[in-house]
């Protein structure tokens, strides 16, 4: 059996290493886009965006349903007679909240999610959820967050809808037992795996948040102790503190080791004796290791470099530096969050180079001066960089992707190496011409 994993950085790190901070113009989805994966795991929840076509196109692309399919989320269309104050704007809306519940009685939660129109008319959705709340309570719970590109990137989406629903959760009862709470938005296979580990080693009192229906929530008090999936959970996080939960700090559920570190840190925190953690979680590490070990070869020496997407990317670099033997760079990150990501950046390769916002413009020229073997980026900077002979990766594919634990860490692996066999193929088709 092999020695459980240690938090122990291969040199300083990057723990103390200097940030680039950049405020210009940046390329990036807003946090409409959460709506894709939280309508997923919601299942009885609806998201309403008050926005425009824009909006509507966006959300409605990203997700690959026709709306004829009836899916959980839609747009409130703010038009012409909205923008000139010609209508009432809170009318309008609740005659299409009350059109769209009694047609969906389903509904157990409704999002009023916010967007850059009805921030710029300066639409009170707070205080409309809360009217509409009392309107419907007993049948639907109306809540609302914003998804505006003002004020969120990405997956920013997700952090301040769950923030919305931490007072919805209900109090633990006094001298209740420890309990863990898993927080983030992971695949339902993923989040069983992690649910049935914890529960192997003794941690019976467990549960996910969000959970997968509405009428579900978890409850939650000063013995709840706090374990992220995801990194960009800032505000969830405060939040949750503010409700006496606490937070175990931990380097995310990345690869093997990640996960091995992730676990260990809610082990430790419950007092799971180490043979048992040993005994429950070696097989899964020996299936994660196996499943790395198969691109590492090809992906080993390579060097990476991070546009600012999603808020994986600190975490991600760690995996590929750390266990497929790659060189980062330079990662880039919308926000760079020191309290969450203070073990990360511990865990990072010595000398690599940190940079929080964006400026597009600059970013592209350390790239192109940098030039990496491969970069993850978004979509609107893909193609161009392809068209200079850079290889890319989506960075959008590693948020809708299950990537997280050990069972798909091979996975997460073989996500990078797919672009250098797609860019094989292609050059041998080029001189097959």
């Amino acid at each position: 059996m092999n020695a459980v994993v240690e938090f122990r950085p291969r040199d300083n790190g990057c723990g103390d290493a200097p940030v680039l901070r950049e405020r210009g113009q940046r390329e990036v989805f807003c946090g409409l886009t959460g709506i894709i994966w939280l309508h997923r795991k919601i299942q009885d929840a609806f998201f309403l965006v008050v926005g425009s076509r824009t909006c509507a196109h966006l959300v409605q692309s990203a997700a690959g349903v026709m709306i004829f399919a009836e899916p959980r989320f839609a747009t409130a269309i703010i038009d012409d007679r909205d923008l000139a104050g010609i209508a009432d704007a809170n009318e309008e809306l609740d005659r299409v909240v009350g059109r769209l519940l009694d047609r969906r009685p389903d509904i157990k939660l409704l999002f009023l999610v916010g967007s850059c129109p009805s921030e710029v008319i300066k639409l009170d959705l707070h205080r409309a959820a809360e009217r509409l709340d009392g309107v419907h309570r007993g049948r639907t719970r109306v809540l609302n967050y914003s998804g505006s590109g003002i004020e969120t990137t990405f997956t920013q989406g997700e952090d301040a809808c769950l923030a919305a629903l931490v007072p919805e959760l209900p109090h633990t009862e006094p001298g209740s037992a420890p309990d863990l709470l898993l927080v983030g938005t992971v695949a339902d296979i993923v989040e069983d795996q992690f649910l049935r580990t914890f529960r192997a080693m003794g941690i019976e009192r467990v549960a996910a948040f969000p959970p997968r229906r509405s009428t579900e929530l978890p409850a939650i008090g000063p013995n709840t102790l706090v374990l992220l999936t995801q990194p960009f959970l800032g505000d969830t996080v405060r939040a949750l503190e503010a409700r006496g939960a606490r937070h175990i700090a931990a380097p995310f559920p990345f690869g093997e080791e990640g996960t091995t570190l992730w676990m260990r840190a809610a082990a430790d925190a419950f007092r799971i004796p180490t043979t048992r953690f040993e005994q429950v979680i070696e097989p899964q590490r020996e299936r994660a290791r196996a499943g790395i070990a198969r691109h590492r070869e090809q992906l080993a020496g390579r060097s990476i470099f991070f546009f600012p997407d999603s808020q994986l990317e600190l975490p991600l670099a760690r995996f590929l530096a750390r266990e497929l033997g790659m060189r980062p760079l330079e990662v880039g990150t919308p926000y760079l969050h020191r309290q969450l990501m203070a073990q990360e950046l511990e865990l990072l390769p010595e000398g690599t180079i940190l940079s929080e916002g964006q400026d597009v413009e600059r970013q592209l020229d350390r790239c192109h001066a940098a030039r990496p073997d491969i970069v993850v980026c978004g979509l609107g900077l893909a193609n161009p960089l392809e068209a200079s002979g850079i290889t890319t990766k989506w960075s959008i594919e590693l948020v809708f992707s299950p990537v997280h634990g050990f069972d798909q860490a091979g996975d997460l692996a073989e996500l990078f190496a797919r672009p250098f066999n797609r860019r094989e193929r292609l050059r041998a088709l080029e001189g097959q011409v």
